[in-house]
């Protein structure tokens, strides 16, 4: 199976409209900057985003809020948008605000195979609302389900032509349980190599979770918020 695409355009064709999808990253760090950007040329709309937050109002995900391609969002940060802010409190844009754990367990749980579990965070305030609640050990708990996605959009700092990934460093954040939690898992890379060429052990996403693999280029890697002196 070839899973080698020439480029982000190509590897995002047959995204359609209404799509479910999940994007890695943490801020601004490890996004999916090329695709990001085909989807953005693509103009596919009406989508419901999964990301740790919404991106900045011209960067990352906030490329696509500000052309009014999504329909929902899914996260659990979005303090650093000020179009996401003015498209919710104008009810233009549906917002799941999920707490951060919580997010990243239920994309956990998706990729391991596990429909549900059940958790303490959220129990007493809006996030509870029409969920079972089951106490354990006099706690009281909230379950949550798996969350899956029609596609998953990650990128990596090295991966081969089997579709094998290697992250660096915080990059990995949500990208590896997202890797593996789409029904279709696209990889852009910054060095597409070889079979053989990646150190086993230092593998971090298997190739058989990932279906398309593209190298990418002329990545900016900004930083969200740098501090220079405390």
């Amino acid at each position: 199976m070839n899973k080698v695409f020439a480029s982000a355009a190509a590897a995002i064709s047959d995204i359609p409209d209404g799509a479910t999808i999940m994007l890695g990253g943490f801020g601004l760090c490890g996004i999916p900057e090329r695709c990001i950007e085909a989807l953005v040329a693509k103009g596919v709309k009406n989508l419901t985003c999964i990301s740790n937050n919404a991106g900045i109002d011209d960067f990352g995900l906030g490329l696509l809020l500000k052309t009014r391609q999504i329909k929902k969002m899914m996260s659990s940060y979005v303090g650093e948008n000020a179009e996401f802010e003015r498209q919710l409190l104008q009810g233009e844009l549906e917002v799941d605000l999920i707490p951060q754990g919580t997010l990243a367990t239920r994309i956990q749980m998706a990729a391991m195979g596990i429909p549900a579990f059940f958790t303490p965070a959220g129990y007493g305030t809006e996030i509870a609302a029409g969920k079972e609640v089951r106490a354990f050990n006099g706690k009281q708990y909230l379950m949550e389900h798996a969350l899956h996605a029609q596609f998953a959009i990650v990128k990596a700092w090295k991966g081969d032509t089997m579709g094998n990934l290697v992250f660096r460093k915080t990059t990995r954040n949500f990208s590896t349980s997202m890797a593996k939690a789409g029904d279709i898992t696209i990889a852009e890379v910054e060095q597409l190599v070889q079979p053989g060429e990646l150190d086993p052990d230092h593998i971090h996403v298997p190739g058989i979770y990932v279906h398309r693999i593209f190298q990418g280029g002329g990545y900016e890697k900004r930083v969200e918020k740098k501090t220079v002196k405390l």
